[in-house]
């Protein structure tokens, strides 16, 4: 049978409370009189069919409470004890049924709720643990350079680098440490910005090849002290875009710079780049290693390192490709990672030319 609406009810239970007690008064009166004649000589025959009446109203009133007790106020007080063990953190509960379709309407409403807010809470619980994990990682990959850098400051103190080429050696060793410093923290601050702040993006019209000009700039002191050849390959065409572009250069910049420190000593890297009607795509093939089978999706998780494409030793947070993941992203692209045919690791990604972002940092 179908749920009824409470407006059916009550008409239902003022029939019911008219008709019950007509139907108890014309029993009593046919039990008294033996007929249903009316007859003005006996008034006294009217006493048990209004007591019969009355009868039929006093059940007609119990039956209408009860069917309101266990249709209407029996299931709004489990959804209000329901209320109140969610409210305890107490997920483990049974939603009443009712026959009423507004009551079930609000049950149908209250479970929506409540699958809501247990979603809610186990992406706060896995956030609030990735954070904890975060800052603890973190934490960690920052003691390694500031204990090195505080040495090499105390030798240089002490006086235990003499000559002018130890001291040199020193101060480079400084620069290093504190260079790899800088990169932990922007990682960090960055992740942070773009995972809780709720600020738009800045866009504004620019020039993707402008873009990957500045990225390689920043990357030519590595390149050349490791002997990697960098190549920039374009297919003619315009590359107009509308973008943040000191999200989108430091995007490129983290993918490149992962590409060279991953690629052995006199490598080499290449960045393509092309259009496709209402996008522009590009990759980034380094002579590295490459990544293994399982890790081609698990690179993009925050603080992920794999035993052959992400180690301590680059001096990383393991944020890099995470960030410039979600920059992509927000941009209406995304990045994928595989391995190149003729080997070492291949980052293929794309944004929209003119798309509103999907995201907001």
């Amino acid at each position: 049978m179908g749920k009824l609406r409470i407006r059916t009810y009550s008409v239902l239970g003022l029939g019911l409370l008219l008709l019950l007690p007509w139907i108890f008064f014309l029993a009593g009166f046919f039990m008294t009189a033996g007929s249903l004649h009316i007859r003005e000589d006996r008034p006294d025959s009217y006493v048990v069919p209004m007591i019969a009446a009355f009868a039929g109203l006093l059940l007609a009133f119990i039956i209408i409470g009860l069917r309101m007790r266990r249709l209407l106020l029996k299931p709004l007080e489990r959804l209000g004890l329901a209320a109140r063990q969610i409210a305890g953190n107490d997920w483990d509960i049974e939603l009443p049924q009712s026959g009423i379709r507004e009551i079930a309407d609000v049950r149908e409403g209250f479970e929506l709720m409540v699958n809501g807010l247990q979603q809610s809470q186990w992406k706060q619980a896995k956030l609030e643990e990735e954070r904890r994990f975060i800052i603890a990682a973190v934490a960690h990959d920052l003691r390694t350079p500031l204990f090195a850098l505080r040495g090499y400051l105390d030798g240089l103190e002490q006086g235990i680098a003499q000559t002018p080429d130890q001291i040199s050696k020193y101060v480079a060793v400084c620069k290093q440490k504190s260079a790899q410093l800088d990169r932990l923290v922007e990682d960090l601050f960055t992740f942070t910005k773009m995972e809780y702040q709720e600020a738009k993006l800045n866009e504004e019209p620019a020039d993707f090849g402008v873009i990957i000009r500045k990225s390689m700039d920043s990357l030519e002191p590595l390149a050349k002290s490791k002997q990697i050849s960098i190549l920039v390959r374009s297919a003619p065409g315009d590359y107009a875009i509308q973008a943040d572009s000191h999200l989108l250069e430091r995007a490129i910049s983290n993918l490149m710079d992962n590409a060279v420190r991953h690629t052995p000593q006199n490598g080499h890297v290449v960045l393509h780049y092309w259009k496709e009607k209402d996008r522009v795509a590009f990759t980034i093939h380094d002579s590295g290693q490459g990544f293994a089978p399982d890790e081609q999706e698990q690179v993009f998780e925050p603080l992920y390192r794999g035993e052959k494409s992400r180690n301590r030793s680059t001096g990383g947070a393991g944020l890099g490709l995470t960030i410039s993941r979600r920059i992509l992203q927000q941009h209406g692209g995304d990045l994928t990672a595989g391995n190149h045919p003729a080997g070492g690791a291949i980052l293929s990604g794309w944004i929209q030319i003119d798309k509103q972002p999907v995201g907001c940092i």
